[in-house]
């Protein structure tokens, strides 16, 4: 797992996916006065410039945000989220991209806090330097999240956010996921968990999925997105999906609107689709 750098893939289509779904739940629970965490299990270094030689080796950016900040005419929910990349580039240069923690950062008020675990040593001192001087709203840790997460469960607000995004390199990590969510669910029923998984033409991501549903949770999301038919060769990730328990109730209507436009947009060839589905009672 230590060999996986998010710089590569930066801003990439599921990046684009996953980080426009966890702004819109930021902005539902910035909705309540109540003060929540949003606690990150794998937050990589967040801040990535584009111009580097990780992000320009494979340019995935390009096919990526740079498609969603040149479209027009696009939902309210992705017009929010390009005003937050914009945020952090000058005259739409598109130099850097925001991570999910400087997303997170960017929505958080100011008695909202914010819990980021990174165990890969690099990433982690870059995270710690993107995070300098801001303060204690903000902890970070060089940690395996799956572990660390057990320490802040529940909250003391009651309210909370967590992201779970592992890089998969592993399989391990797919049963990872399922007993990290039983765990948590046991810990902090009422919380929101989004999970991040490629697609891969391999049988794992959607074993977890069922994996999860076993579990039985109260509320759920699932969304998918394909880019493209996946590779003849059985190889490579063609889309990503995130599956969501304890979702905000509006979710399914925003993502309805979202997903047509965001499919047309990051699409690679006439086999792109999305999925849609959901049980919120």
């Amino acid at each position: 797992m230590l060999s996986y750098r998010h710089a590569f893939h930066a801003g990439n289509h599921a990046d684009v996916l996953k980080h426009t779904i966890f702004s819109i739940v930021l902005e539902y629970f910035n909705q309540k006065d109540k003060a929540y965490w949003v606690i990150d299990t794998h937050a990589g270094a967040g801040l990535y410039a584009l111009k580097s030689e990780f992000a320009q080796k494979n340019a995935e950016f390009e096919t990526g945000i740079a498609r969603l900040c040149a479209a027009k005419n696009v939902p309210a929910s992705l017009e929010k989220f390009v005003n937050i990349i914009n945020k952090f580039n000058k005259n739409n240069s598109l130099a850097f991209y925001p991570g999910s923690p400087k997303i997170a950062e960017a929505l958080l008020r100011g008695d909202d806090k914010l819990r980021l675990f990174e165990l890969h040593p690099n990433d982690c001192k870059l995270l710690i330097e993107n995070f300098s001087g801001r303060g204690r709203q903000t902890k970070i840790e060089m940690q395996d999240g799956f572990v660390g997460i057990k320490a802040c469960l529940p909250p003391p607000t009651k309210r909370g956010l967590v992201l779970i995004d592992p890089p998969y390199e592993l399989k391990d990590d797919y049963q990872r996921v399922v007993d990290c969510i039983k765990d948590s669910l046991s810990r902090f029923a009422t919380g929101s968990y989004l999970i991040w998984y490629p697609l891969l033409p391999r049988p794992e991501p959607l074993a977890m999925l069922e994996a999860l549903k076993k579990l039985r949770p109260n509320n759920w999301l699932e969304v998918s997105l394909s880019i493209q038919a996946p590779n003849a060769d059985g190889f490579g990730m063609f889309g990503s999906g995130m599956f969501i328990v304890n979702p905000p109730w509006t979710l399914p209507k925003i993502l309805a609107e979202t997903m047509p436009v965001l499919c047309d947009t990051l699409a690679i060839d006439n086999n792109a689709n999305f999925t849609l589905s959901h049980n919120i009672s």
